[in-house]
């Protein structure tokens, strides 16, 4: 019998919280036999939701916390002050070993911290980095870092290769994943201090297939497998991702609608359409976890539908099959 995979979900954190984080997690469930979820948040409200839906009982616990971390609190104070909180209480359950996994669509702030002060770095990891995986032309690519290391350092950018290297080998299946560092040109003279300082030590990184630079407007052809950056500039890059794909959809809608003959047009090509744009949307891709840590943190977006929980929760499951955090033991150099 294949060996179960618990997740701990935090129901009560994100914008549509409890109804779509309990939905997806039900959904999850119900597409993955290996799977058991712990529904983190005040009980009643989780058990009104549940009755909404069938699913195996035996794979879903509810375990009750009172408080709710909320998006502007204080982080660091939020998570010292709210020991009853879903998200602190998630956490735990990933530190203790009860749980293999963590999915919240809450506080990301909260998170971050939690993930390193409660859950933990793996040893000679020098700073988690967020990495979603983003839509392209061939597929997907890995993001990193995208919101948890503003200040980054070249060792830094450094560990997220190579940690990005690994995720995408074993959870993605990509054979020796191309890196590459954004840039504002191709040339590796080009750059602020920080990339012309990192090229180099890419580039003379053996546990990586780094190619160099990688300039924003190729990013969405697929060029690389693995994009690094610090924090900033990564978020920069998802905002106008999902900005951009949204107002295409929109203009594309727009532009079908706004003739008889387009009209006729758009039912024709409607099927294919659709799954393309699907093929596109971040929602398919899950949410972006937390490279590093002693057990699986995944952030997904505040706004996030069920969809996205589910596919959050199901990634989970790749990669505690898989042993990722194994391997990233295996691949960054553990300091005394």
């Amino acid at each position: 019998m294949a060996e179960m995979i618990n997740v701990a979900v935090d129901a009560m954190g994100g914008d549509n919280a409890p109804a779509e984080i309990v939905k997806g997690a039900v959904e999850a469930i119900n597409e993955e036999k290996r799977l058991k979820v712990f529904l983190v948040g005040r009980e009643m409200v989780i058990r009104e939701e549940l009755r909404k839906y069938t699913y195996d009982d035996t794979r879903v616990e509810i375990v009750h916390a009172e408080e709710v971390i909320e998006t502007a609190e204080p982080p660091v104070m939020a998570i010292r002050r709210k020991k009853d909180s879903s998200i602190v209480k998630a956490m735990n359950m990933v530190k203790n070993g009860e749980c293999d996994a963590l999915v919240s669509a809450g506080s990301t702030g909260a998170v971050l911290v939690g993930g390193q002060v409660i859950v933990g770095r793996i040893k000679g990891v020098e700073r988690p980095p967020l990495a979603p995986l983003i839509p392209t032309e061939t597929g997907v690519s890995l993001l990193l870092d995208c919101g948890a290391n503003v200040d980054a350092r070249p060792s830094h950018l450094v560990q997220f290769a190579k940690m990005g290297s690994v995720y995408m080998e074993n959870v993605m299946g990509v054979a020796n994943p191309k890196v590459g560092i954004v840039n504002i040109g191709a040339e590796e003279e080009k750059g602020n201090a920080l990339v012309k300082e990192t090229f180099p030590l890419l580039k003379n990184c053996p546990e990586i297939n780094f190619v160099g630079s990688v300039e924003a407007r190729d990013i969405p052809s697929g060029a690389v497998d693995v994009v690094v950056c610090e924090a900033f500039v990564g978020n920069v890059i998802l905002k106008m991702y999902e900005g951009v794909g949204a107002a295409l959809i929109r203009k594309v809608k727009s532009g079908m609608m706004s003739t008889l003959t387009s009209k006729i047009g758009a039912l024709l090509v409607k099927p294919a359409l659709k799954k393309t744009l699907k093929s596109f949307s971040t929602e398919e891709h899950g949410g972006a976890p937390l490279l590093g840590l002693n057990g699986l943190v995944v952030k997904t977006h505040g706004s996030s539908k069920a969809i996205e929980v589910k596919n959050s929760i199901l990634q989970c499951v790749t990669f505690k099959e898989q042993k990722i955090n194994e391997k990233i033991k295996e691949k960054i150099v553990l300091e005394d």
